[in-house]
């Protein structure tokens, strides 16, 4: 099977109460900003596709990651010996990927009309995977930023203090959690690449599936 059939198998999956309400609201809220006057496009991604886009991210960054901390440490060790910081590494992924859902909801909240009411989270059981969502629509440089926020908090940061301090284990962390937002990045790449004269631009995080609807006139 490939990308493009797991993506039209996705959006005919179940939804649960919470997603169709979402959906409801969504299409609720597109009737009236149509109304309006906005065009709506769908910049929607599967999230198989973006699973694999992640892995794709995978060898060329821990390859970067791992010859940038050499040349700043070469006399230390750039991979994880010790068995308790490997525990420790494990134990902060599964924990940070918790968080990275929280940063994208805490900063979309920031640029919500009704702030952290407007956020939802919840986890698709088919694809393990937990996800944040924004109810009402962003300006796009607001939503943008509470894409990228967890690859910046989460990933760069970390990767960055791992090469300074000579820590493997701060390095791995850190190249991990870039690998998790690569669907983030892979968004934000979808709509980037969306070029339009519109002088009005809204963009809504979509209720079921990974991406958005930009809403422009």
């Amino acid at each position: 099977m490939d990308s493009r059939e797991s993506f039209e198998q996705e959006k005919k999956r179940t939804l649960s109460s919470a997603e169709q309400k979402r959906m409801d609201r969504f299409t609720g809220i597109s009737a009236e900003l149509e109304e309006q006057g906005y065009a709506k496009t769908e910049l929607t991604v599967g999230i198989v596709q973006a699973n694999v886009v992640a892995m794709a991210f995978a060898i060329p960054l821990c390859i970067v990651g791992v010859i940038a901390f050499h040349a700043v440490n070469p006399d230390t060790n750039p991979l994880i010996t010790e068995f308790s910081e490997l525990v420790i590494a494990l134990g902060a992924f599964v924990g940070l990927t918790v968080v990275h859902e929280l940063i994208h909801g805490l900063t979309w909240s920031i640029f919500a009309e009704s702030g952290w009411r407007d956020i939802d989270f919840g986890f698709m059981k088919e694809y393990l995977t937990p996800y944040c969502t924004c109810s009402t629509p962003l300006p796009r440089t607001g939503y943008i930023v509470g894409t990228l926020m967890p690859l910046i908090m989460l990933g760069i940061i970390p990767t960055i203090l791992g090469i300074a301090l000579g820590s493997a284990l701060y390095l791995w962390i850190g190249l991990v959690m870039i690998i998790s937002a690569g669907g983030d990045m892979l968004i934000v790449y979808t709509l980037l690449r969306h070029r339009s004269a519109a002088a009005e631009k809204l963009i809504y995080d979509h209720p079921t599936q990974a991406g958005c609807v930009l809403f422009e006139r």
